[in-house]
């Protein structure tokens, strides 16, 4: 929630925050996975990220005609690292994909509302992922760490 509050107030995180999430996520999926599939799951969530930042950075270069840094804030990019370290590989990515839905829907909606022509991604997605850590320990979802 204090990266959901900070980068909608002022575009800006602490960067702590950001391995602070890695490591209480990753801490959370230690518990509640198998030991012997962490370390592939962990990989294989880092590789979907570095694929899906590798196709931003290209469309960016070569469609956009923009650098990267002006396409995705390092904030964005550090908290898809982070969140690489919170599910297990086929819940990580349902979640990613959905909550980067759940953010364009929610800045369509606010967009009106702030000044501002950026889009707050890492805040937007760190309040999806704390309304699924929610529904996971609220009993809404029943898991968020199958294989």
């Amino acid at each position: 929630m204090f990266i959901f509050y900070q980068d909608i107030k002022d575009r800006k995180v602490f960067w702590f925050l950001f391995p602070l999430v890695g490591v209480l996520s990753g801490y959370l999926m230690f518990n509640n996975i198998y030991d012997e599939f962490l370390l592939m799951t962990i990989a294989i969530n880092l590789l979907v990220v570095v694929f899906m930042l590798s196709i931003v950075f290209m469309y960016s270069r070569y469609k956009l005609k923009t650098s990267f840094n002006k396409t995705l804030g390092l904030g964005d990019v550090l908290l898809f690292l982070a969140l690489a370290f919170s599910f297990a590989s086929v819940s990580f990515i349902v979640l990613f994909v959905f909550g980067l839905v759940f953010s364009l829907i929610l800045h369509l909606i606010l967009k009106q509302k702030s000044k501002l022509q950026t889009v707050p991604l890492a805040g937007y997605l760190s309040l999806f992922f704390a309304i699924s850590y929610l529904a996971y320990w609220t009993g809404f979802l029943p898991t968020l760490y199958i294989l």
